[in-house]
């Protein structure tokens, strides 16, 4: 079982970078941009699994803040 967790970017580009920053530190994000989505609406994909731990969440959402641009609305959707 698994829940996909939508975290809003500011813009197309910073979807890509920060997406990248968060593989460089060690987690698979997906990065949905226009034209995949409409504009305004990139995106950083996870996947929760349900056999996840506490740490491992923990761990998961100090790398997304960590590596957050500036101007994002880190907040899951």
């Amino acid at each position: 079982d698994a829940a996909v967790v939508s975290v809003r970017a500011p813009s197309a580009d910073a979807a890509v970078r920060w997406a990248a920053d968060c593989r460089a530190a060690g987690m698979a994000v997906g990065c949905f941009r226009p034209p995949s989505v409409p504009d305004g609406v990139s995106r950083l994909r996870l996947t929760a699994r349900a056999d996840l731990t506490e740490e491992q969440i923990t761990t998961a959402v100090a790398t997304v803040l960590a590596t957050a641009p500036r101007q994002a609305d880190a907040r899951v959707s």
